[in-house]
C-alpha cells in the first residue's frame, strides 16, 4: 500500500463485543477483543479515520458509501478467522490474539472456515498480539506471509496512577469498592471437616430407614397389577394428552403399563427381543433429570468494600477459562503463607455467572483450610475509580497460566508500577524475564485447539511448576519485607519494560510502516476500560 495523508485511510472496526454489552459479556472466550480494539483505536486514529460498527453486516453499506466518495477502506475484524466474515466486499484482515504454537491448518464438521490457513489467506496479512502467535501463523503459511506484531498500547494509560504514588511493597491499608460481592477467607468459616458428612446417630439412621421404607412402592400382587393396568387403559382411552400443549403419544401410556405392571414377569431374553421389535412400548424409559438444588449466593446489586493490607498479591481471570491454572495459584499461595499473616490474595473475577465456579472455589479453599493467610474473592464489575484502587493496593500481580494471547490485565499491572510473578512462555515471552519478574518455571505438554470439538491433541501448551510458584511467592514476599531497594528497582523495571513495549509511538511507528501509512501528529488518546473488569 503506498504512503498516504492520514485523512485517506479509513478502518472500520468490529467486535462481537461492545461498549453497551460488555458488562454482562465477562466470561465470553471472545470479550477480550473489545478492550484490544479500544487500545488500538487511538493509534489508528492517528492513521486515519475510523468507524465502528455494531454489526458485521454494517461494513459493506458503510465501505461502498466511503469507496463512492472516492476514499479507501480497511474492515478490521476483532474476532478469530472462523469467527469472521469472508463474503464482504471490504478488503478484510483479522487481529488474532492466539495462545498455541500451531494454528488451525484443517477443517472440520465440514466448515472451511476452521482452517485458519485458507482464512488467512483470503485477507494475504494478519495482525497479531506476540511474537509467539506470529512465529505460528508463520510456520503454517510460510516466513514470508506478511505478519504484523502489535501489542494493544496502553502504557500512556497510567501515568496518572505512576505519578500518584510511589510503589509501596507493604500496603498500610487500602479500601477496595465493588459493585458485586466480596468473600474473605477470614469471615466465610471454612473448614476441611465440613466437606465430609457427620455420620448419623442411630436415631436418624432409624428415621431415613423409614423413611426410605415409606417410599416403597406397594408390592405388586395380582390386584395391584390390575389396578395399574385400569388406569393406564382409562389414560389410553381417553388420551387427555390432545388437550396439553405438547400431547402425549398413546404408546406412551403402553409403555408405562409394560413397565410398570409386567416388566419384572418378562424374561430377559424375551424382553430384548420385544425391544428390539416394539421399541416404543418395551423401550426402557428416560431417566429423570434431577435438578441440583439451587445455591444460597449473596446479593450482587450493591457496593461492598473490604480493606486489605501487607503483602498484596493479585490476579485477574475467569474460572471457567481452563488456561488460567487458578487452582494451583491459590493452592500455591496457600501453602507458601500458611503460616503467614499479613500475606493476601485478592482475585478479581471475570464471569458474570457466580454459581458457575462458586461451589469448586469455596470447595478448594475448605480443602486448604487451616491457614493465617488471607484470600479474598471479588465478584462483579469494577468502574475505573475502583479498578484504579486494585492497582493501588497490589504489591505484586501474579499469573500462572498455561498459555496466553498476550495477558492484558499483566500488562495493565505491570504499567502501573507493579512487579509480577509469572511465567516466561507464549506471549508473555515478550515482555517478561527475571529483570521484571520473578519467573514460573514451565514446561510443554500436549492439548487440543480450543474451539475443536474432535478434542483431537493438535498443539501445544505449558504446565507451570507449582513448586516454583511456590517459589515465588515466597522470594516476592521476602523482597517486599526485607529487600525494600530491590522491590523499587523491580518496579521501575516493570514500568520501563512497558514504556519500550507497549507505548504510543512504538507501537505506532509499526502499525504505519506495516500499512505504508504517514502518522498525524496526535497524543494518545486515553483508553479509560480495563481489560478485566
Amino acid at each position: 500500500m503506498a504512503a498516504s495523508s492520514w485523512d485517506a485511510m479509513n478502518f472500520i472496526l468490529y467486535s462481537d463485543v461492545n461498549d453497551t454489552s460488555i458488562s454482562q459479556s465477562l466470561g465470553r472466550p471472545e470479550y477480550s477483543y473489545y478492550f484490544v480494539l479500544k487500545a488500538y483505536r487511538p493509534v489508528l486514529e492517528s492513521l486515519g479515520r475510523v468507524h465502528v460498527v455494531s454489526s458485521a453486516a454494517d461494513v459493506d453499506p458503510l465501505y461502498r458509501q466511503l469507496l463512492a466518495a472516492g476514499e479507501e477502506s480497511l474492515f478490521l475484524s476483532f474476532s478469530p478467522p472462523q469467527k469472521t466474515p469472508i463474503d464482504l466486499e471490504c478488503p478484510t484482515l483479522c487481529v488474532v490474539a492466539w495462545e498455541f504454537d500451531s494454528i488451525p491448518d484443517e477443517q472440520w464438521d465440514n466448515d472451511p472456515r476452521q482452517d485458519w490457513t485458507q482464512m488467512l489467506a483470503r485477507q494475504g496479512r494478519v495482525i497479531t498480539l506476540s511474537s509467539h502467535t506470529a512465529r505460528a501463523i508463520r510456520r503454517a503459511m510460510g516466513e514470508d506471509f506478511p505478519v504484523l506484531v502489535l501489542p494493544t498500547p496502553l502504557w500512556e494509560n497510567f501515568a496518572a496512577i505512576r505519578q500518584q504514588q510511589v510503589s509501596a511493597a507493604i500496603n498500610p491499608g487500602t479500601s477496595l469498592a465493588i459493585k458485586g460481592c466480596i468473600f474473605d477467607t477470614r469471615t466465610l468459616g471454612l473448614c476441611a471437616d465440613a466437606l465430609i458428612p457427620a455420620p448419623l446417630t442411630p436415631e436418624q439412621e432409624a428415621a431415613l430407614a423409614a423413611e426410605i421404607e415409606a417410599a416403597r412402592p406397594p408390592p405388586l400382587t395380582l390386584k395391584r397389577r390390575f389396578v395399574i393396568a385400569r388406569h393406564y387403559l382409562r389414560l389410553w382411552a381417553r388420551n387427555p394428552g390432545h388437550e396439553q400443549a405438547e400431547p402425549v403419544p398413546r404408546v406412551k401410556f403402553l409403555q408405562n403399563w409394560y413397565w410398570e405392571g409386567i416388566r419384572d414377569l418378562v424374561p430377559d431374553t424375551l424382553h430384548g427381543r420385544l425391544e428390539q421389535r416394539l421399541p416404543a412400548v418395551c423401550g426402557a424409559l428416560p431417566v429423570p433429570v434431577v435438578e441440583p438444588l439451587p445455591l444460597d449466593l449473596p446479593d450482587t446489586t450493591s457496593v461492598v468494600e473490604t480493606t486489605v493490607e501487607g503483602v498484596v498479591y493479585v490476579s485477574v481471570f475467569n474460572p471457567k477459562d481452563g488456561r488460567k491454572n487458578w487452582h494451583q495459584l491459590i493452592t500455591a499461595f496457600c501453602w507458601a503463607f500458611r503460616e503467614t499473616g499479613d500475606a493476601t490474595l485478592v482475585l478479581k473475577i471475570t464471569q458474570n455467572d457466580l454459581a458457575a465456579y462458586y461451589s469448586e472455589l469455596m470447595t478448594l479453599l475448605a480443602q486448604l483450610t487451616p491457614f493465617a493467610c488471607r484470600v479474598v474473592v471479588m465478584h462483579g464489575y469494577l468502574d475505573d475509580a475502583q479498578y484504579a484502587g486494585l492497582y493501588r493496593a497490589a504489591s505484586f500481580y501474579v499469573n500462572a497460566s498455561r498459555c496466553e494471547g498476550l495477558c492484558l490485565p499483566l500488562m495493565e499491572f505491570m504499567s502501573s508500577g507493579k512487579p509480577v510473578i509469572a511465567p516466561d512462555h507464549t506471549a508473555m515471552e515478550d515482555y517478561i524475564d527475571d529483570s521484571v519478574a520473578f519467573v514460573v518455571k514451565s514446561s510443554e505438554e500436549l492439548t487440543i485447539w480450543p474451539q475443536d470439538r474432535r478434542l483431537i491433541y493438535r498443539t501445544v501448551r505449558y504446565r507451570p511448576d507449582w513448586g516454583s510458584l511456590k517459589n515465588a511467592y515466597e522470594s516476592s514476599y521476602r523482597m517486599a519485607k526485607t529487600q525494600q531497594q530491590d522491590y523499587q528497582q523491580l518496579c521501575a523495571a516493570a514500568v520501563e519494560r512497558m514504556h519500550d513495549y507497549c507505548a504510543f509511538a512504538p507501537v505506532q511507528k509499526r502499525l504505519a510502516d506495516f500499512f505504508g501509512l504517514v502518522p498525524k501528529a496526535v497524543d494518545a488518546a486515553p483508553v479509560t476500560d480495563n481489560a478485566s473488569c
